[in-house]
């Protein structure tokens, strides 16, 4: 049976590795298949995240192909830079803990650590099942790796014990992103970092549009709702091969819509519904991405300004920040290091 590391019992102040129980921080913790998993009750809404994305990344052929790494590795780097190249990052020492909160099946960390994950003590963290896929990812690669079943909003690790923190599109998928951000930044070290993304508020045709699917698809199973979500990707598909474009001719400010040349596609996905189009991916992936986005029940927007202040609540001083249409990636620091 696969097993953690030694070092992640020094982390959590417990030995698990002669029992099949064992309490963290007070806590009740079962052991199965080499990873601590936190049974316990969450609330209605995180529940049902909690199937949608154990769901979603247990279809790794929706995710693992070539083209579709490549595109999630390029936009990583667009957003957060060449992390293991940048100057600061030696700052954290020769095996720092890195804490992926919300990992999945790992996609986003494999992807942007790559290089240094062999001198990273990387804990990977999801709410959902996703952690037995990423171990089994991270295994298929032989990088040593540590995961925890359990909400990352209540995580059994101490103050100050995290040298990073990464959550790629994860802290609004809890009941508050808020709430989930201050809990993890208490988990830094001074000085550690926190390398985040969060979806952004979109126009107000769009976040109806998001409300709308998202309710229709909260009563169905997590098959289901992957079928019902095929009819938008075949439009959003439709409206790519058009490859046409449109004038508009000045701002339509009480739609959030900017003037200028924009594919009709670009202008259906960001002003009507999310109808993700990329060439290189077939339609499976596409769905994948179009599922991701509305089948959990807990899947908040911000703003720009709203983060900001979070982040100075938390004592995090931003030091990156790269606002787009979709979301916003932040590196803050953990003031006092």
């Amino acid at each position: 049976m696969r097993m953690p590391p030694d070092w992640l019992w020094d982390y959590l102040g417990a030995d698990g590795r002669t029992s099949d129980s064992l309490s963290i921080g007070g806590e009740r913790f079962v052991m199965r298949a080499g990873i601590p998993r936190s049974p316990a009750l969450l609330s209605q809404a995180q529940a049902q995240t909690e199937a949608a994305f154990g769901f979603k990344w247990k279809k790794r052929e929706t995710f693992e192909s070539p083209a579709s790494l490549a595109r999630m590795r390029a936009w990583l780097i667009e957003r957060y830079g060449d992390v293991v190249r940048a100057s600061w990052f030696a700052d954290h020492g020769p095996r720092p803990l890195l804490v992926d909160a919300g990992c999945g099946a790992g996609m986003s960390a494999l992807e942007l650590f790559a290089e240094a994950l062999p001198q990273i003590r990387y804990l990977g963290i999801d709410v959902s099942e996703a952690v037995d896929v990423a171990a089994d990812r991270f295994a298929e690669r032989g990088i040593e790796a540590a995961f925890i079943q359990a909400d990352i909003s209540r995580l059994p690790l101490a103050e100050g014990s995290a040298d990073l923190i990464f959550s790629e599109g994860v802290l609004h998928h809890t009941n508050s992103t808020q709430g989930a951000l201050a809990a993890l930044a208490r988990l830094l070290k001074p000085g550690g970092r926190f390398l985040f993304y969060v979806y952004r508020r979109k126009g107000p045709v769009r976040e109806f549009t998001d409300d709308h699917i998202r309710e229709k698809l909260q009563a169905m199973t997590p098959q289901q709702a992957w079928e019902a979500l095929e009819p938008l990707t075949r439009l959003g598909i439709a409206l790519g091969e058009l490859g046409a474009e449109i004038d508009i001719p000045q701002p339509i400010e009480l739609l959030g819509i900017p003037a200028g040349r924009i594919d009709v596609q670009r202008l259906f996905y960001w002003h009507v519904a999310k109808m993700f189009y990329r060439p290189d991916l077939d339609f499976e992936e596409m769905n994948h991405i179009n599922y991701d986005w509305y089948a959990p029940a807990n899947a908040a927007r911000q703003t720009p300004e709203e983060v900001r202040a979070w982040c100075a609540e938390a004592g995090l001083s931003i030091e990156r920040e790269v606002v787009e249409d979709a979301g916003i990636t932040v590196i803050a620091r953990k003031r006092g290091g």
